[in-house]
């Protein structure tokens, strides 16, 4: 029997992360998955494709729209080769996958290719996945990062044909005439203006009176009013009742505010309601572990399950279901097994809309600190105010910084913009230092960049001193 220091169930970025700190740190250690390529839902099905088809549907976009101003001219009718659109998404995919491999190999970490389910709180059974066998291998320690599989309501049947979920909206056949968007979260808005940019109607219907409702309000309007511009279509305040397959299209009835239903039909609706921890198969009651009623994996401040040598990360546990959330949790498990003394300032995990104009945020919002009691000043600057922004067409959205009205700390930024995923980390670095306002408004920023913003949202909230507005 292989016995480890540590084995890692789930390969998604918090278990490959796990597993190659842990390999640093000279444990000897392994990885399960179950699925054929590494890398879990981010890399296969999630971030990576989704962000690859938005940059092509942007080329499209620009080229349609934007590259006639900028004084290039194309001769003929420009098309969109779909096809190749979704091939070129699916080499990226399997670069990173193949990446993946590499660093497997090169931290000298064993691979189990199965599904991973316990024995006990110490041995760990794989399935294999080519259909040889079983194999048990011995776990000193274990981290569970199985990662989530998307939500759906009770009376929506997943078809994978029509009604389908962000899977299958990555690798349609077809470009939509009409997609019916069900929740307006972060997954759906990025896959609706996709396809809203290939030519399609894009129609979100959103149960909460505004879309990337946990995100600032303000960031939620500017969204609205420029997705509404590039002609999306929303309905907030709506709730879906039923969705049905025609046969050759979907139909989706929603009920508004006032009761009264509204009909819409399509040809797919892209179910993205949010997503669930997934644990089916892995038998944690074997080894003792604790699973809520909501299907999260119960852990303490160390990560750690009510079973002292079994750890969990990621989607699995309870907070923001994001990869770069559990890439630090991956390092923060594995730090916490070597003896180390880590740390996760959970308020400092940045969220992003890969949407255009990107919506990047980090810290409080106004409402989290209005309902708290806290007194606040803000200070925001507008893209449009900016010359990079202007040389470049991308003049819609702001900065907005919020900070302490006593002692000027830097309480949330959040902003809509053009690269905001990028200058987000700039905001993140200052509020882990502590910042005031201040100390961002007196930062040298270089010019022309987009950056700027965040300079003078930072002049805004120190005394109303933006200089260019």
């Amino acid at each position: 029997m292989s016995a480890f220091d540590v084995v890692v169930i789930g390969s998604g970025p918090g278990g490959y992360v796990a597993a190659i700190r842990s390999s640093q740190l000279g444990f000897k250690t392994a990885i399960i998955e179950k699925y054929p390529n590494l890398g879990g839902t981010c890399l296969n099905v999630g971030c990576i494709p989704s962000k690859a088809l938005l940059d092509s549907s942007h080329h499209y976009h620009d080229a349609h729209s934007n590259f006639k101003e900028h004084g290039i001219d194309i001769a003929g009718e420009i098309k969109v080769n779909f096809e190749q659109m979704i091939a070129r998404k699916q080499g990226v995919v399997e670069q990173n996958v193949s990446g993946i491999k590499y660093l497997m190999d090169k931290n000298k970490i064993t691979v189990f290719a199965g599904v991973g389910s316990f024995e006990d709180a110490t041995h760990i059974k794989i399935t294999k996945t080519d259909g040889s066998g079983e194999e048990i291998i011995e776990a000193k320690n274990t981290i569970i990062a199985t990662g989530s599989k998307p939500s759906t309501l009770p009376f929506i049947k997943i078809d994978k044909e029509r009604v389908i979920t962000s899977t299958e909206a990555l690798k349609l056949k077809e470009v939509p005439k009409h997609l019916i968007v069900i929740g307006g979260g972060v997954i759906g808005l990025e896959l609706g203006q996709v396809y809203l940019r290939l030519g399609a109607q894009v129609s979100v219907v959103e149960y909460l009176d505004r879309i990337i409702p946990g995100m600032d309000a303000g960031l939620s309007k500017e969204l609205t009013k420029v997705l509404k511009k590039q002609g999306m279509k929303f309905y907030t305040s709506h709730k879906v009742k039923s969705v049905e397959n025609t046969g050759s299209g979907v139909q989706v009835q929603a009920d508004n505010a006032k009761g009264e239903t509204i009909t819409l039909d399509g040809d797919y609706a892209l179910v993205s309601v949010g997503r669930r921890p997934f644990t089916d198969g892995l038998n944690a009651e074997k080894a003792g572990v604790k699973i809520t009623e909501r299907g999260q994996i119960e852990v303490n401040d160390h990560l750690q399950t009510n079973v002292p040598n079994i750890y969990a990360i990621g989607d699995v546990i309870k907070g923001a279901m994001l990869a770069h959330k559990a890439e630090e949790e991956g390092v923060f498990v594995a730090e916490t097994i070597a003896g180390q003394k880590p740390h996760i300032d959970y308020n400092l995990i940045p969220g992003v809309v890969y949407t255009w104009p990107e919506v990047a945020a980090v810290g409080k919002t106004e409402e989290q600190l209005k309902e708290a009691g806290v007194a606040y000043k803000s200070g925001s600057f507008p893209f449009k105010a900016l010359g990079r922004s202007r040389a470049s067409m991308d003049t819609d959205g702001f900065v907005k910084i919020l900070a302490d009205a006593t002692t000027d700390e830097v309480l949330g930024i959040h902003m809509i913009g053009a690269r905001t995923a990028d200058l987000i980390a700039e905001a993140v670095i200052a509020m882990e230092f502590k910042a005031s306002a201040e100390d961002i408004a007196r930062s040298s920023h270089a010019h022309p960049t987009y950056a700027e913003a965040v300079k003078e949202a930072a002049l805004a909230a120190t005394e109303n001193r933006a200089i260019h507005i």
